[in-house]
């Protein structure tokens, strides 16, 4: 039986892509209901997609989020089901016509989230890589559609967070290094471009999370959570469920610098029960918050 020290704040949130059979009033309202402190917002249908929202959505969605006690921990800006689907259009299509639809949905996301008040939005990690693309290229058009939308990152005040996922540009630890060496001296990516930790993704491409955890020690701006079967297939389950070693990460984590304190239960797969596995991963996440292994 492992004894916990307190160590540092963690406060648990939960996305609202798990409830995408409600609107996102009713979201904020089961979420707090559960007993978290925090929800994530998508910005994307039926939620809270940029270009549907409205001035008086705002205003009444900060009362309710004031009302119910619940802080914006992210929002979500990978998933564009608004405009084709999660993972297109990309930053890294073919066609910089479709690039530039990422591009400036981005760009309204970041804005909307300063609105919201939140510290940060996560997007995609470069997106799939079409037949007849090289992966330098891929990179290449990422990198530059990053840089154009850096500025509004910084007028919003809300930084840009790059989610490394299986089967996308970035999938590892190293390859997120690799990229990130491009803004090597750029004050300005510094600052208001990071890293979105994703427990699970990091599982399914063979890593260890507590071991990513201390490889980005003082460089991750916001985290995820889920869990996932030992066969490390890419299916979000609640934490503990599956396979992966939360007492390790947590022990790490607690010693890593993580300054946010923000983790984000993702449980899009369970949209049928949602309520359901919002109240279970909370239970079970209890044990770690403000606190670490020894």
């Amino acid at each position: 039986m492992l004894r916990y020290m307190r160590l540092m704040p963690f406060r648990l949130a939960f996305a609202s892509n798990a409830m995408k059979r409600y609107s996102l009033d009713e979201a904020i309202d089961l979420v707090a209901d559960a007993g978290y402190q925090g929800i994530e917002i998508l910005l994307d249908p039926p939620h809270a997609f940029p270009p549907q929202v409205k001035d008086e959505d705002i205003k009444r969605w900060r009362a309710k989020l004031k009302k119910r006690g619940l802080a914006v921990s992210n929002c979500n800006a990978f998933m564009l089901y608004g405009i084709e689907g999660c993972h297109r259009p990309s930053w890294c299509e073919k066609d910089p016509a479709r690039r530039s639809l990422r591009i400036e949905h981005t760009r309204q996301c970041l804005h909307l989230a300063a609105k919201l008040g939140s510290p940060t939005i996560s997007t995609e990690p470069g997106g799939p890589i079409d037949p007849g693309v090289t992966r330098k290229q891929a990179a290449d058009w990422f990198e530059a559609g990053l840089r154009s939308v850096l500025p509004d990152a910084e007028k919003a005040g809300v930084r840009l967070c790059i989610e490394p996922e299986p089967g996308l540009l970035i999938e590892k630890a190293g390859e997120y290094d690799d990229f990130m060496q491009r803004f090597k001296g750029d004050k300005q990516a510094q600052k208001w471009l990071g890293l979105n930790f994703d427990v699970g993704h990091f599982y399914c491409v063979g890593e260890d999370p507590a071991e990513n955890a201390k490889r980005f020690a003082n460089r991750i701006h916001h985290i995820q959570i889920e869990d996932i079967a030992k066969d490390r297939v890419h299916f979000h389950l609640v934490p503990g469920d599956g396979t992966i070693d939360f007492d390790a990460f947590f022990k790490v984590l607690g010693n890593s610098g993580y300054e946010n304190g923000w983790i984000t239960v993702e449980l899009y797969t369970f949209e049928h029960k949602a309520i359901e596995v919002a109240q279970r991963a909370r239970e079970f996440l209890l044990k770690y918050l403000g606190t670490a292994s020894t």
